[in-house]
């Protein structure tokens, strides 16, 4: 089965991340879509993070009523700070009857050359990079590449620092989210 990771820290996971999820689902040739939740990216401060399998368990609210979409929690017992490559290095080996591929916003793909081992994993493994609004140029060593794809998918502005933010301000985000994801949220009284 050809599967692609979404990687995140999902805080909390919304429905920009559910709409590129679903259109890559079944749009593009992966058959799912794994849900990776991040314990501790290293380009992120962790302060504002909510503990781990709160945002799995977000995650799982959000998707389960989607069969070709999946939390996955493979990098909560992985050693910390954990880098890309060792999550699919563990995935392959777990789970070897399955095709994994990488899904990344553009401005992602813009500092992927900066990712440890990012030569292995693009030799290895297919990306498919959906579209963000933002400032700069891809490198140029990624333009045109054949496992990079880029995806024709809905261009989502959402953040979840501005949801957050406007949980914290006492604004009305629940248009935002997926129901069960705000019902949790609300009923825990998250970001508040």
């Amino acid at each position: 089965m050809k599967i692609g990771l979404f990687f995140g820290t999902f805080n909390p996971i919304h429905v920009g991340h559910l709409t590129i999820a679903n259109h890559l689902a079944e749009y593009s040739d992966l058959e799912k879509v794994w849900f990776v939740v991040t314990p501790h990216n290293p380009f992120k401060k962790k302060k504002s993070l909510l503990d781990n399998r709160q945002r799995y368990e977000m995650v799982y609210q959000a998707t389960k009523d989607y069969l070709k979409l999946e939390p996955c929690d493979i990098e909560f017992n992985l050693p910390q700070p954990n880098y890309t490559i060792n999550t699919l290095v563990h995935l392959k080996e777990k789970y070897p009857q399955h095709e994994f591929s990488l899904i990344m916003g553009e401005d992602n793909l813009k500092n992927f050359h900066k990712w440890k081992n990012y030569e292995l994993i693009l030799e290895q493994y297919e990306l498919y990079v959906y579209p963000r609004i933002s400032e700069g140029s891809i490198e140029t060593q990624f333009t045109g590449h054949n496992r990079i794809h880029k995806i024709d998918a809905p261009i989502m502005e959402l953040s979840s620092t501005f949801i957050r933010k406007g949980i914290k301000a006492g604004k009305n985000v629940r248009p935002m989210l997926p129901e069960h994801v705000w019902a949790y949220l609300d009923e825990m009284l998250f970001y508040r």
